[in-house]
């Protein structure tokens, strides 16, 4: 179980200026990874109208069971982590976990798991870099008619780290293009 605080600063890009991107940071192929972001709500939406998201991120050697909850500045991040055989049950019998750190911050949000269904999924190829600023990301996302590109700067320090997403904009000559968290986009695109 692990608990971290998330604040980040993201854009939306155009498959133009995320090749871009690419190419000044020399990103081969073999410094991006895949992972599959398989998201959960209730039926009648309690967690995204607790501003919350719920996600099975699939990775090549485990999986991360994470719920964000909004804090004052950026979002906390309580993170289950399994076994690639542990979460293909648990997503192949459609029963969440109900023990762990997750389980016990959905109870403490009044949101029972059992009534937990899965919403969709999102696979995303990233590269990600240390820079000066912070942890920079650059995604690829697709899935149910979605299909975008975005760069996504996490910091430490919300005032700082908002200066320096806008100077990175403006170093590589990219407005400012609103990015909804990953799980909305996903929603949107579906609904």
């Amino acid at each position: 179980m692990s608990e971290t605080l998330e604040i980040e600063f993201k854009t939306l890009l155009t498959k133009k200026e995320y090749q871009r991107l690419i190419d000044y940071y020399q990103l081969s192929d073999d410094l991006f990874h895949v992972q599959t972001n398989v998201y959960f709500d209730t039926p009648d939406l309690q967690l995204r109208k607790k501003n919350c998201g719920l996600r099975i991120r699939l990775l090549d050697d485990h999986a991360e069971y994470t719920l964000k909850t909004p804090v004052q500045e950026g979002k906390l991040e309580t993170t289950d982590t399994y076994t690639p055989t542990q979460i293909h049950m648990i997503l192949e019998q459609q029963t969440l976990p109900l023990s762990g750190a997750v389980f016990q911050k959905l109870t403490e949000l009044s949101v029972d798991p059992t009534q937990l269904i899965r919403l969709g999924e999102l696979t995303t190829k990233r590269a990600e870099l240390s820079i000066d600023e912070g942890l920079l990301a650059i995604d690829e996302s697709w899935g149910q008619q979605l299909h975008d590109y975005e760069l996504e700067l996490e910091v430490a320090d919300a005032k700082q780290g908002e200066f320096a997403f806008e100077r990175l904009l403006k170093h590589f000559a990219l407005p400012y293009r609103p990015a909804k968290n990953k799980i909305q986009r996903m929603f949107e695109a579906k609904n």
